[in-house]
């Protein structure tokens, strides 16, 4: 059997419900702010994790990781945000390593972003690091296809259609 990597068959999940107009099996706004919800919740240990990582690893054990919980906006929506920021990063007057889900309220469905994501470090001299870098690849690729489908519609992947 064919199974496609992970953050594929999440694209083509997200492409689905642009489709059928529904979002984790919901129709009405609160079913959908509901099912936020529930993601938030589940996202907040992985979230933790990664900023964890960053600490421990590049920050060497000088960072705050905070989260928000699910919270509404301004307009309507709703987001969280975790968040891990560290002494020379305040002072130098810059925003921390961020981790945002969002919930618009014109959107059909929640999305994902960082603080200043649009570029990605290349960096690699043997084959071992090249490989390492597939699942970045594949979060780029997936984002990049992500954004074609919103600047036009679900229709341009044919793996959505019926």
């Amino acid at each position: 059997m064919n199974v496609p990597p992970a953050p594929l068959e999440a694209l083509v999940r997200h492409f689905a419900d642009l489709r059928d107009g529904t979002h984790a099996g919901h129709v009405t706004r609160q079913g959908k702010q509901d099912a936020f919800r529930r993601a938030v919740e589940l996202l907040d240990a992985p979230a933790r994790q990664v900023l964890a990582e960053f600490d421990r690893h590049l920050v060497l054990g000088a960072g705050t990781v905070e989260a928000t919980g699910t919270r509404a906006d301004a307009a309507g929506g709703s987001f969280a945000v975790w968040t891990l920021s560290w002494p020379a990063q305040r002072a130098a007057g810059l925003a921390p390593i961020t981790l945002t889900a969002h919930y618009g309220a014109g959107f059909h469905h929640p999305h994902l972003r960082g603080a200043t994501v649009g570029e990605w470090p290349l960096n690699v001299a043997d084959a071992e690091q090249a490989a390492e870098l597939v699942p970045v690849l594949r979060a780029i690729a997936a984002a990049d296809l992500h954004n074609l489908v919103f600047q036009r519609d679900w229709r341009i992947v044919p793996a959505v259609h019926p």
